[in-house]
């Protein structure tokens, strides 16, 4: 889910000029005002949509004690500044994805997506009742923030391509546009990794610049028309198996809050995390089957011997980031992927055999 690429502006700039123009919050007789500054367009489906509930969740359930108003990308600042304008001071919440800021510690990248990592469900578990929000808090000291995962897209699609993958061959030298450590990832595997910006995808695919390309699910995916491009689609992305988002309070602004207003935060962001959840299953079902049956798309899972490849190619690239970072990576690293892998222990016997069973039985269509 790397968006950067179609909404990323000036950060260092744009967070600088923010640190002394916008406006102080309303404090008056209790009442507490916060802005809460977004790395999405207004109205971007999933994302910018669930910000904008969280900010009417909080204000609601505080019975407007806690007043949050809700910024588009570039209204105060650029979609990439969020994070530095909060840790500056110059707003009190950003909501982003941990991933974007990745440059300011590896570890980051843990709190949204990371090859072969958690899915959805698991990564709030990780969060509520593993490590996770103990790590996030020791991560996030040194940038005076505290973060709650706040929405997810969960599982996305591996991409659209312009020929069939029939096996590892067809990787090599194929132009894909994608980045971050999913992008390394397919680096890994043979491909040329291209980035580019989302608007320029179109033009670059007729070029012959890209052979293929990701960008999120079947429902962003529709309302961007990148049907239009290829009619190959294949899952899933192995890369991106989620795409967690989070709001991020300055730690000053947080820990002025008391008791009752901080669960209201915390309970209104993990509420919304469901509730984003259950929007993307649902917007993501009706669309692929818009896909399917009014665009003439085909749904294709990569062959045995491609999902082999790509998870050589994950395993040389995580260990390559564990190898490379400082002792708190390999803290998170090892309390992740250790998180995972207990609940494969009963997922593999659960929730994956169910699925497989249930996908050979009746379809009640009738």
């Amino acid at each position: 889910m790397d968006r950067r690429s179609f909404i990323k502006r000036s950060v260092a700039t744009g967070a600088a000029a923010a640190a002394t123009t916008f406006a102080a919050p309303a404090i008056a007789e209790g009442r507490i005002e916060w802005r809460l500054i977004t790395s999405w367009p207004k109205n971007f489906p999933g994302l910018g949509t669930t910000a904008e509930r969280l900010a009417q969740k909080i204000t609601r359930m505080s019975g407007g004690r806690l007043t949050v108003k809700l910024y588009a990308a570039d209204e105060l600042v650029p979609a990439f500044g969020v994070f530095d304008a909060v840790q500056q001071g110059a707003a009190e919440a950003y909501h982003s994805a941990a991933y974007y800021y990745g440059g300011k510690h590896p570890a980051l990248n843990f709190y949204t997506s990371v090859p072969f990592g958690m899915y959805a469900p698991e990564h709030m578990a990780w969060w509520l009742y593993g490590d996770g929000e103990k790590l996030q808090d020791e991560l996030y000291a040194p940038f005076g923030i505290k973060a709650i995962p706040a929405a997810n897209t969960s599982a996305q699609a591996a991409g659209w391509f312009a020929r069939e993958i029939t096996g590892p061959d067809d990787l090599k030298g194929l132009k894909f546009r994608t980045a971050g450590l999913n992008g390394e990832l397919w680096r890994e595997a043979g491909c040329n990794v291209v980035q580019l910006p989302g608007r320029e995808m179109f033009q670059a695919f007729q070029s012959g610049m890209i052979d293929a390309a990701e960008w999120v699910g079947p429902w962003n995916d529709l309302a961007f028309g990148l049907h239009r491009l290829a009619k190959n689609y294949y899952t899933p992305g192995i890369g991106e198996g989620q795409g967690a988002v989070e709001i991020g309070i300055g730690r000053k602004h947080w820990d002025a809050l008391p008791d009752d207003l901080k669960a209201v935060v915390r309970e209104a962001a993990i509420s919304e995390y469901q509730a984003n959840v259950s929007e993307f299953l649902t917007r993501n079902a009706s669309a692929l089957k818009a896909l399917q049956t009014e665009h003439g798309v085909t749904v294709r899972p990569f062959p045995e011997t491609v999902n082999e490849t790509l998870a050589r190619a994950g395993e040389t690239v995580m260990r390559r980031l564990r190898e490379g970072g400082d002792d708190l990576l390999k803290k998170v690293w090892a309390s992740y992927y250790g998180f995972r892998n207990d609940c494969m222990t009963w997922t593999r016997h659960a929730e994956q055999p169910y699925l497989n069973a249930r996908a050979k039985g009746p379809t009640f269509t009738d």
